[in-house]
């Protein structure tokens, strides 16, 4: 009876244990969300309103996809001079109230189209061998400023770089250029790429296409909002935490990060350390998903054999699995209603056209998202964050430099800062919690395969909000856990536009596979864009 009796008290003080400490998760997702709110409504008070409105589109060779324009150029329907003037026409006249292109060399891109154009018309290669040789023969692509293009600006948004321009091309570029595609501008970036919002001391913020008071995301914040404004026809973005997948969601485009070590990282800047090279990938980004594939296809280079590009996707084929959201992180957003009811109405329309019944998940791993990236993220001996916002001269006093941005005299922004403070804060390199967190990843990771073989896709949410306000994002800076989660997974993800909220701002979700399976992710972006129509050009919103 006394052991009995003592079995008894120590499960109730583990009951009461396990109360205590639920209760205090419960209290701080409350409190985390009454913030929210009350910060939002501020935010609201000083941002409400549309914002400047951008010029209609009126050329409707800036609604084509870029695979529509290459078709065009080749079969000497329209000449690559021509499309590469009305691009650099539509950027001059948008670009002044977004601010997504910081250099561009419009007049190379010109000449380059000129030999284009009397290449084609010397009939000296048949079509179908230019299409083969050369897909994007007389395109105009645009890419972020960190992926380096011969003689334009690599400044990864810091300061001290904000003369910087890149002697040769990044290795995407130049597999781009075999493929016949121009490269024309490059495009705005957060602080070292390292931020959720697009803005740095260089070349200033970024404004979001539908809504010029909300943000355009970031790392490729300013690639995303020139793809949306029909600025460009195609480009190219990286992504260690999200960084194609978020500014396509709040830009309403479709994009893709692929799977590990298949597309080359060199030439970007800054580079990452090699135990962290497989999280980060150059990908896709694009109006239209039909370029996701023939882009990936190209800038996988050698490596395109470990993919099945050029397999035919039956979607009835495919097990589809969804969650509606990461289970409840208490200092991560809600999952906004209207994001679940655009992933149910995907759900349903697997049922009803492919009789596919995609099956409701809960992982519970994915709440410690946000912790397993900044644990992954940790290196023995790589460089801090207050390092790399000196590239890596020096270490930023980051207390010092907040006194200076507090009277305007600092050249970082406040989201950089913070970021390095964060790091300065937070787990150490081979502690306990960092151990535990990556051990976590791995359970994680075997879960995740286990569940989707090679013929499973995961819809899940990008982001779980709409584009917040400008400087929002500091409310609620672990709010990119969402997709980082899937780069130290290192799995395929392509997220998918899905139209537009009733607020007129873009939303989605993104699908996710397993190793190499990046055709099925692909495969469902096409899905979704026939059936639900993808890009809403925001001129037509106006």
């Amino acid at each position: 009876m006394k052991l009995r009796s003592h079995h008894t008290i120590f499960v109730r003080e583990n009951m009461s244990s396990s109360w205590t400490k639920e209760l205090k998760i419960i209290c701080k997702r409350l409190l985390f969300q009454l913030i929210q709110v009350v910060t939002h409504g501020l935010f609201w008070l000083v941002y409400h309103g549309s914002g400047e409105k951008i010029p209609a589109i009126e050329n409707p060779l800036l609604l084509d996809s870029a695979s529509a324009l290459a078709h065009k150029i080749r079969t000497r329907k329209v000449t690559s001079v021509e499309v590469i003037k009305t691009f650099i026409a539509r950027i001059k006249e948008i670009n002044p109230i977004l601010n997504c292109v910081v250099d561009e060399r419009f007049n190379e891109a010109l000449e380059d189209a000129r030999k284009v154009d009397e290449f084609i018309q010397s009939g000296n290669k048949s079509v179908q061998d230019i299409e083969k040789d050369t897909p994007f023969l007389g395109v105009p692509f645009s890419t972020k400023d960190c992926v380096r293009v011969k003689d334009l600006s690599l400044t990864a948004g810091l300061y001290c770089r904000r003369n910087e321009k890149a002697k040769e091309d990044a290795d995407t570029i130049r597999l781009m250029r075999q493929a016949g595609a121009i490269p024309f501008a490059i495009t705005n970036v957060s602080e070292v790429c390292m931020w959720w919002e697009t803005i740095n001391t260089v070349y200033g913020r970024s404004n979001n296409p539908y809504n010029t008071n909300h943000i355009v995301g970031g790392s490729s914040g300013g690639e995303g909002c020139v793809l949306a404004a029909a600025g460009s026809p195609l480009g190219l973005g990286a992504d260690i935490g999200g960084s194609i997948r978020m500014p396509c969601f709040f830009n309403g485009i479709f994009g893709h990060k692929p799977s590990k070590g298949i597309v080359s990282n060199h030439g970007q800047h800054p580079y990452p350390p090699e135990e962290l090279e497989s999280f980060l990938s150059i990908g896709p980004m694009c109006k239209h998903a039909v370029d996701l594939l023939p882009t990936l296809r190209i800038i996988a280079g050698k490596n395109v054999d470990k993919l099945q590009l050029d397999k035919k996707v039956d979607i009835r084929n495919i097990k589809f699995y969804y969650m509606e959201d990461d289970g409840g992180t208490a200092t991560v957003s809600p999952v906004d209603p209207e994001i679940k009811k655009v992933l149910h109405r995907a759900v349903l329309h697997l049922d009803k056209e492919y009789g596919v019944k995609a099956q409701k998940i809960h992982i519970r791993k994915m709440k410690n998202s946000g912790a397993i990236w900044f644990a992954k993220l940790k290196t023995k001996n790589g460089p801090a964050f207050s390092e790399l916002l000196l590239d890596c001269k020096g270490s930023v006093n980051v207390y010092w430099e907040l006194l200076k941005w507090l009277v305007g005299m600092s050249n970082h922004t406040f989201s950089g800062l913070v970021t390095a403070l964060i790091e300065n804060w937070g787990m150490k390199y081979g502690s306990e919690e960092h151990s535990y967190l990556v051990d976590k990843c791995n359970q994680l990771h075997e879960e995740l395969e286990e569940i989707l073989g090679n013929d499973g896709v995961l819809l899940y949410p990008t982001h779980p909000t709409p584009a917040p306000f400008h400087n929002e994002p500091l409310m609620k800076p672990f709010n990119f856990s969402y997709t980082s989660i899937f780069n130290v997974l290192e799995l395929p993800a392509t997220h998918c536009a899905m139209g537009l909220s009733s607020q007129g701002l873009p939303i989605g979700f993104q699908a996710v596979a397993s190793l190499y399976q990046d055709h099925l992710t692909i495969a469902v972006a096409l899905e979704m864009e026939r059936a639900f129509g993808g890009w809403v050009p925001p001129s037509m919103t106006v």
